[in-house]
């Protein structure tokens, strides 16, 4: 199957350009300048005239809540509502139930994700049994079924546990990513832990500018640290809507944006958090994201002049480095993970529209901008805006 997208604008890390797609056996089998010839057949052709085609979004940190909580979410329906998004790839985390904390649950969820055949799952192993805060789990055979360990949903306040899993990150070369609470204070001391002892390290959901100058004194030391962004902390500041970490102050908010003009801030990430109605009035943290995560980070980096680059950087390009995935660029021989966005639209947010099981999003009615149209995985069409793949 060969399919051809044509009259478009080609928007990755590497800059914008006009031109062509040749998409081969669910990879991108040439680039074409505007004005390139296209000698060989294909099958199917879609116009993307007047849209922007960026590579697929990575979503370095998300919640299926499946196994466990299919109330809130399954990961059939959490995966609609990322392709509707235009997300590709998703770093789910273990706080399901039971926790991913053996290799079993581990894979059955990898299983499931290749039945569904929708989005690229990478899934989180947790980093102590049941989330803990005193036993490590079997890092060694998890380590073979993903590159990614975290206790999210739970801060690790043992020292000692938060040691032995960066030099394990070292030693079995994976990723260990944090959620901090206390943020600033849990983050200056993993810091210090990973200056003396060395790994692998991620800090999830930054909100606060002394955590963000923690985080760039540590770069600045040469340390594999590496942070991320949600919509919501860039989008609005001190709102009564229970998250975890909480809505910060103005200032705060405006440090994240310069953290992302000036490269210290690495990733966009959701934390999409879905919850029934009852569990949220309950007090449950969390936030609905998927869908319309990337029109809140257009709205705000066009808001503040960020260029569409840095925002496929931030949303693609960044998150497969780490992850050390060969996508998350428009270039040959990289996976067809692709998406078609219109930059041009603009709408209201309609919680009530979302594909997926929950509506947890407190921006109903919020005017945004940037509108994903059409979602590709290795090639394939897995969401099309107007039902008709843009043809």
């Amino acid at each position: 199957m060969k399919t051809l997208i044509k009259n478009v604008e080609m928007v990755d890390a590497n800059g914008r350009r006009f031109g062509k797609v040749l998409i081969e056996d669910g990879k991108i089998k040439k680039v074409y300048k505007e004005k390139g010839t296209v000698k060989t057949a294909y099958d199917k052709e879609i116009d993307g005239r007047g849209y922007q085609l960026m590579p697929g979004f990575i979503d370095m940190h998300c919640h299926l809540r499946d196994p466990g909580y299919e109330y809130k979410e399954t990961m059939e329906t959490g995966m609609q509502a990322a392709l509707k998004g235009g997300y590709t790839t998703l770093v789910a985390m273990a706080n399901t139930k039971p926790i991913i904390d053996e290799a079993e649950a581990l894979k059955t969820n990898l299983d499931k994700a290749e039945a569904l055949n929708l989005c690229n799952l990478i899934q989180v192993a947790a980093l102590t049994k049941g989330f803990n805060d005193a036993d490590l789990v079997d890092l060694e055979v998890l380590r073979q079924l993903t590159p990614v360990f975290s206790n999210d949903g739970v801060s690790i306040l043992n020292s000692d546990i938060m040691v032995a899993g960066l030099k394990a990150s070292s030693e079995q070369d994976f990723i260990l990513l944090t959620h901090c609470q206390p943020e600033t204070e849990l983050v200056s001391r993993d810091v210090k832990l990973l200056e003396e002892i060395g790994g692998h390290l991620h800090v999830c959901h930054i909100s606060k500018k002394d955590t963000l100058d923690l985080i760039v004194e540590a770069k600045e030391k040469g340390l594999d640290v590496t942070c991320e962004v949600t919509p919501h902390h860039i989008f609005a500041s001190a709102m009564d809507y229970k998250v975890n970490p909480p809505f910060r102050t103005y200032p705060d908010r405006r440090a994240l944006i310069e953290g992302i003009k000036d490269g210290s801030i690495d990733m966009c990430g959701t934390d999409h958090a879905p919850h029934s109605e009852e569990d949220k009035l309950k007090g449950a943290p969390g936030i609905n994201n998927f869908e319309m995560a990337f029109a809140m980070y257009f709205t705000v980096f066009d808001q503040t002049g960020i260029g569409l680059e840095k925002l496929s950087e931030m949303l693609s390009d960044a998150p497969a480095k780490r992850l050390g995935l060969k996508t998350g660029l428009i270039k040959e021989r990289y996976p067809a993970d692709l998406v078609l966005v219109d930059l041009n639209w603009e709408g209201k947010l309609n919680p009530k529209e979302f594909v997926s099981k929950s509506k947890n999003n407190p921006f109903g009615g919020e005017t945004l901008k940037g509108k994903v149209m059409m979602t590709m995985v290795k090639g394939e069409i897995k969401y099309d805006d107007n039902g008709q793949a843009l043809s």
